[in-house]
């Protein structure tokens, strides 16, 4: 729709955006001790039939550019969602060494070893899920999710979320949550009418899992093993 004024049309188009609000509920077995934390699920809406976005849809100077920080023997964020095509740095900002890797289908890489300050870069050009780890340290974990959608959010601890500038129309709703499973594979992904008048996602419920990744092996598929004795691995 186009409306006239002072003699300039202006499309509603825009002004029909909407933000998109929901919560995630993780549901607790019974007699767990864990505290409530609904943070880092990540729900995002895709177009039904819409082109798959590729890596070379950007080009180098306009892909979206993100970091996970190496810190204290941690990966920081834990979770990050990012749109298909996007980069990631991996500065270590530890004082040894670090080998972040993924053998995952949603990106596999090897940045290698290297040492404190040093920062390598990964495209993530393809959607899917990539579990990061450090070949060193098998604390260290990370997870990234690579949509193929411009609208995508990440919960907080209370499991709110918003989609800011959602066009209304019909969207594909997914979710996915580190240790949260849906109560039912038929659940998601599923499809969702978004208008001004119908914005709310409601309560997305999932059940707790538990620690899916705690006992991950190494880049070459073995068990780890201690780090060399010394000061720079740490």
């Amino acid at each position: 729709m186009l409306v006239l004024i002072c003699g300039t049309a202006f499309s509603l188009r825009a002004q029909q955006q909407v933000t998109v609000t929901g919560i995630v509920s993780v549901v607790r077995v019974r007699g767990s001790s864990s505290k409530l934390d609904n943070s880092n699920a990540v729900v995002w809406l895709r177009a039904p039939g819409s082109p798959n976005r590729r890596a070379s849809d950007w080009n180098s100077s306009s892909r979206p550019r993100f970091k996970i920080l190496q810190e204290h023997k941690r990966f920081d964020p834990h979770v990050m969602a990012v749109s298909v095509g996007s980069v990631i740095d991996f500065p270590n900002l530890d004082p040894f060494f670090h080998n972040v890797f993924s053998m995952f289908n949603g990106k596999r890489f090897d940045l290698g070893l290297y040492e404190a300050g040093a920062s390598h870069s990964v495209t993530f050009d393809s959607p899917g899920i990539c579990y990061i780890f450090c070949n060193i340290h098998p604390e260290m974990s990370a997870a990234v999710v690579v949509v193929d959608s411009p609208y995508y959010a990440i919960s907080n601890r209370n499991g709110q979320f918003s989609i800011p500038n959602v066009t209304p129309g019909n969207y594909v709703l997914n979710v996915w949550h580190e240790r949260g499973k849906t109560e039912s594979p038929r659940d998601y992904p599923r499809p969702v009418t978004i208008s001004t008048e119908n914005s709310s996602l409601g309560t997305i419920r999932l059940v707790d899992a538990g620690e899916l990744l705690s006992n991950h092996k190494d880049k070459y598929g073995q068990d780890y093993n201690a780090p060399p004795a010394s000061p720079v691995y740490k």
